[in-house]
């Protein structure tokens, strides 16, 4: 089955003022997002992707953008099943009035409990995500091959979900999950299970690219006994 990478936006300016922006539209890249996503490119070069998928929202197209213009071959899917939670009528609120709020030591504590009011349970933000996921699998396996590797560029709980189903951890331990803007989470599937390669890299990719004697860390396909070598 396919490698999934998934990319973060880049730091927006919702972020950076603080405001759970959930699917309010026109959220944009602030200036150090739009240098996160100026840098993707670089990071992933070498990296051969059968296809970028997107949430609808426009700070991941942004942070897809410069990677777009660099492959220029790249097919984009948007893909309403990987958008930001539909946080109701928390969206615009300030985080820091949001903690005062009841709701917030479930979303915390007891995420499989929390449902935001005039929004969606968090269950049900998992549950699309990872339903996409497996479409996604399928549809890149059958057109590119199971040694296929894709992307998906989402939001924090999104991807943080989707790890924690990787990890068969339940959603109620989630929050101990930590994604940073424009970090790279690697998830690769496989016909038993799937395995966490790298959590919120903010950093070098250079050994998720494949070798050409098939002998390298990015193209194994299960883990390695004792760790592995690394990259060379």
């Amino acid at each position: 089955m396919p490698t999934l990478i998934l990319v973060r936006h880049g730091r927006s300016t919702a972020n950076t003022a603080g405001v759970l922006a959930g699917r309010t539209p026109n959220v944009a890249l602030d200036e150090r997002g739009a240098a996160q996503a100026a840098a993707l490119p670089g990071r992933l070069a070498g990296i051969p992707l059968a296809v970028a998928v997107t949430s609808p929202l426009q700070r991941c197209r942004e942070t897809l953008a410069p990677l777009l213009d660099a492959r220029p071959g790249l097919r984009l899917a948007p893909d309403e099943r990987i958008s930001e939670c539909d946080y109701g009528d928390w969206t615009g609120r300030k985080l820091a009035e949001l903690a005062d709020e009841p709701l917030m030591e479930a979303v915390q504590q007891h995420p499989t409990a929390a449902a935001f009011p005039g929004g969606e349970a968090m269950r049900e933000m998992q549950d699309r995500a990872v339903a996409a996921v497996r479409d996604w699998n399928a549809r890149v396996e059958e057109s590119d091959g199971a040694e296929a590797t894709y992307l998906m560029c989402s939001h924090g709980d999104i991807i943080k979900s989707l790890v924690a189903d990787a990890l068969g951890m339940h959603l109620d331990l989630f929050q101990r999950i930590s994604v940073e803007p424009c970090s790279v989470t690697v998830i690769r599937y496989t016909r038993l299970r799937p395995y966490l390669v790298r959590l919120g890299d903010t950093g070098d990719l250079a050994s998720l690219v494949p070798r050409e004697d098939g002998d390298g860390s990015g193209s194994e396909r299960d883990a390695a006994i004792g760790g592995g070598a690394g990259a060379a």
